[in-house]
């Protein structure tokens, strides 16, 4: 029993230097299988719990890592909205640019015929009763709140301001065609007021001889006068009546130096017994425009001129226009 009891313990020599004497530690066998079990056991709980301790760290980290991917996703997407907003806006930018300088280009149209407009307005008299004004650029003193603009409040005026350039440049559409038939509606108006003969032909006054039948000057005879004759001095300017064409400038045994003036409707006037023609066939001249000088060529008993009408070739009493 004793030798059993020596086999199962185990003896430890400690040596601590030469001076000291060398000291024996007797150990028993499940004592030394004990002590090294623990140690391992104790670091393996210790890993263990650094093991636990570092998936929490991990979770932990990988939850605040998350968290920040989400915050840069969210970042990222609102980044790519306004990205988007932005873009949307450059070319809302980009298509009101466009439709702004096809804007300034009809406005300039308009602009043009409305400068053609005035000057028909100088040229033939200014309608009364009508004026326009364009209020001046006066300084003015403002103030209010700032109040930011979104970017969507952004793309709505957008919008809105590109259903306005729509609108205008409908209505100018509309302003270019109907201005030029305007126009010439009224030039029309105009050349047909201006080629009635409804000017006095001459600076006298003074009728000698009406329209119709008369005693003839020279025979004493019942003769068709088909005109009016107006006495004047020889060399007294003879104004167009009306605008028109000159159809005839010539010298006629009966007529002296004559012209006639084509006008519209049907219409021509006819000025005998001058003594100057400042016209030649194919001018046109204007109402009021000189055109030759009074005298007494022709068939006429002294200087005056007569001045007739025909309309559809047919001499017309001459009063009703000129008065």
């Amino acid at each position: 029993m004793k030798t059993t009891k020596r086999k199962q313990r185990l003896t430890l020599l400690v040596l601590r230097d030469a001076q000291h004497s060398v000291k024996q530690i007797h150990l028993s066998k499940p004592l030394m299988i004990a002590v090294p079990a623990a140690a391992i056991l104790s670091i393996a709980g210790l890993i263990v719990t650094l093991q636990i301790q570092s998936a929490h760290s991990i979770s932990e980290l990988e939850q605040q890592l998350t968290l920040k991917s989400l915050e840069a996703l969210k970042m990222e997407v609102t980044v790519t909205d306004k990205d988007e907003a932005i873009e949307r806006l450059n070319k809302a930018i980009l298509q009101l640019s466009g439709e702004a300088e096809q804007t300034k280009a009809q406005m300039e149209r308009v602009q043009q015929l409305e400068q053609e407009l005035q000057q028909f307005i100088q040229k033939h008299g200014s309608l009364s009763g009508q004026t326009s004004s364009i209020p001046g650029g006066a300084k003015e003193h403002v103030g209010g709140e700032f109040i930011a603009v979104h970017e969507n409040e952004l793309l709505g005026v957008a919008k809105d301001a590109q259903d306005d350039f729509e609108e205008i440049q409908q209505l100018i559409s509309r302003m270019e065609r109907h201005i030029p038939r305007t126009l010439d509606q009224a030039q029309e108006t105009q050349e047909k007021r201006e080629g009635m003969p409804s000017l006095w032909p001459t600076t006298s006054k003074r009728l000698t001889s009406n329209f119709g039948y008369r005693s003839d000057p020279f025979t004493g005879r019942s003769a068709y006068h088909a005109g009016i004759d107006i006495a004047g001095k020889t060399g007294d300017p003879v104004y167009a009546a009306g605008a028109g064409v000159v159809t005839v400038a010539e010298r006629s045994g009966a007529r002296g130096l004559y012209i006639v003036v084509q006008h519209p409707n049907g219409l021509e006037t006819w000025y005998m017994h001058l003594s100057k023609l400042d016209v030649l066939v194919g001018d046109h001249v204007g109402q009021g425009e000189t055109i030759g000088k009074l005298g007494s060529s022709g068939r006429s008993t002294g200087p005056h001129l007569h001045f007739q009408v025909v309309k559809n070739n047919q001499t017309i009493d001459p009063m009703p226009y000129l008065n």
